[in-house]
């Protein structure tokens, strides 16, 4: 199989720094609207991921996110939010990131080219073969990836990937790719824009999926969520006002009491 590195190709776009305002920026989101489309021709294969990651969950698995740059910003942050969203532990998923947490704010020179480091970050959770991996990295070449990919399909660990150029290594190495093909970036090479675009909006299906088949939603709200901000206070006395049909007052009373929304919505007798 071929490979060519679509996301290292010269820009459609020419002369950048002589465009306006106005132009930059129409020609930034004609180039974003190709993403959503990109992610829809890819259905089938994340379908088939989700598919292996439920499971594993549903037995107390842990689903790992493992980028580089940001690939590995993307995995942090899709990870981070689920336990404020479906109130799961911090330890259900979790993203890494070639040159640790430090690398989150600011770069680490050559932590994504280490062969070896990747497995060793996942061993220090105890990985084993009831988690799965998924590899995140726009070229699907990042050696600090497509290592720690292979080192888990040796060692019998479910294995899935994101990346935007097909037939990459790590497609090669992961069981269940998912390959986003957006094209060539505006800026040539910047694989934040539509590359990044099109991983956040992966996780956030990978995630979310998982999520509502693990039972943490209730119709189409978030009952687990925690209640860390008075935003989220009211979201939460709305919904039991709308859900038991009562009054304002006695939604807040019994979400003080019972601590959660769905901890209501389970203890509530009129």
């Amino acid at each position: 199989m071929s490979f060519e590195k679509i996301t290292e190709k010269d820009s459609h776009y020419s002369n950048l720094e002589s465009m306006s305002v106005a132009d930059l920026l129409h020609n930034i989101n004609k180039e974003d609207q190709i993403v959503a489309l990109a992610v829809k021709n890819v259905l089938h294969s994340i379908e088939q991921l989700v598919n292996q990651i439920v499971p594993k969950l549903k037995e107390g698995g842990q689903l790992f996110y493992i980028g580089a740059g940001t690939s590995g910003r993307l995995g942090i942050l899709d990870a981070s939010e689920c336990p404020p969203t479906f109130g799961v532990s911090h330890n259900v998923i979790i993203g890494l990131i070639a040159g640790g947490d430090q690398a989150i704010r600011k770069a680490v020179e050559f932590a994504e080219d280490s062969t070896t480091q990747g497995w060793e970050d996942l061993k220090s959770y105890d990985i084993n073969n009831s988690d799965v991996v998924v590899g995140i990295a726009a070229s699907g070449t990042t050696p600090y990836v497509v290592s720690a990919i292979k080192k888990c399909r040796e060692e019998g660990i479910i294995t899935g990937c994101i990346t935007c150029n097909k037939n990459s290594p790590l497609s090669i190495a992961a069981e269940f790719p998912i390959e986003v093909i957006v094209g060539p970036e505006f800026l040539t090479g910047s694989s934040r824009m539509k590359a990044g675009t099109a991983q956040k909006m992966v996780l956030n299906m990978i995630s979310t999926t998982c999520m509502i088949q693990l039972g943490r939603v209730k119709g189409n709200k978030m009952v687990d969520m925690q209640l860390s901000n008075d935003k989220l206070v009211a979201r939460g006395i709305a919904m039991i006002m709308n859900e038991l049909q009562i009054d304002e007052k006695t939604a807040q009373e019994l979400l003080k009491k019972f601590g959660n929304v769905r901890s209501v919505l389970k203890s509530y007798k009129k």
